[in-house]
């Protein structure tokens, strides 16, 4: 995709992943408006980025996904970009009982958010000359970590889900990426310290030289042994799977 010239909005913009995308986005000479649960780190994001926007969003809350698109749409109607990046991971037990509210937390943040969030967005898109859609999985849907079993699950969903919307959308104005991060040093399960995690600051470097080529699948390196696991030209066969049920109609 084009690097620059872009009005951007990106869900949960306040840390990690979510923030150094936004940060990197902004630099190169983007509208970037950043949107978190918390007013306080978002003040601090927008302070340290001059210019750089910010809304408040609970991404469980699908009234509050509904009232900050309303928003978006009236004050930046340039808005061409929308970066699902929000998402929780926890430890959970496939092998025993999982606390219901653990499990419908990550379930609605990780999974109905985007859902709920492209929803809503989705028609202003369609008009943009160019627009993007942006959903961040994980290498993790494609090889599930059994003590992240729902997390993984939830990042298999979202994989699913852009194969679907990028066929709906061909030969529109909207372009449909999947973002796959390896492990990254951030503060999902405390992992800012941990060696066996890429640095931050590579991931994005690396993750944002490829946004700016025609790849609609966004990984590193270092994750393309796990996407590698059911074949990186997966979408060549659903989108045949896809024509083929669609010419017998």
């Amino acid at each position: 995709m084009k690097l620059s010239g872009n009005t951007v909005f990106i869900t949960g913009g306040t840390s990690g992943i979510g923030r150094s995308l936004a940060e990197a986005l902004h630099k190169r000479g983007n509208q970037v408006i950043i949107s978190g649960r918390r007013k306080g780190h978002l003040a601090e994001v927008t302070k340290a980025n001059p210019g750089m926007q910010s809304l408040e969003l609970n991404v469980e809350d699908p009234a509050s996904i509904a009232a900050v698109a309303k928003k978006l749409i009236a004050e930046y109607p340039k808005l061409n970009v929308l970066i699902n990046n929000a998402g929780i991971m926890q430890i959970d037990d496939a092998a025993g009982a999982i606390d219901d509210s653990v499990l419908v937390s990550i379930v609605t943040t990780n999974l109905l958010g985007p859902i709920r969030m492209t929803s809503a967005l989705i028609e202003h898109l369609k008009k943009q000359p160019s627009a993007t859609v942006i959903n961040v999985s994980s290498g993790l849907a494609f090889v599930p970590l059994a003590s992240t079993a729902v997390y993984s699950a939830t990042k298999a969903a979202i994989h699913s889900y852009t194969q679907s919307m990028r066929y709906r959308l061909k030969g529109s104005s909207v372009r449909v990426l999947e973002l796959i991060p390896p492990w990254v040093q951030t503060d999902l399960l405390n992992s800012k310290d941990e060696p066996r995690a890429m640095p931050l600051a590579a991931f994005i470097e690396e993750a944002v030289t490829v946004l700016g080529t025609d790849a609609e699948e966004v990984m590193v390196e270092r994750v393309k042994m796990l996407r590698n696991n059911p074949g990186p030209n997966e979408f060549v066969f659903v989108a045949q799977f896809n024509d083929m049920i669609a010419s017998a109609h």
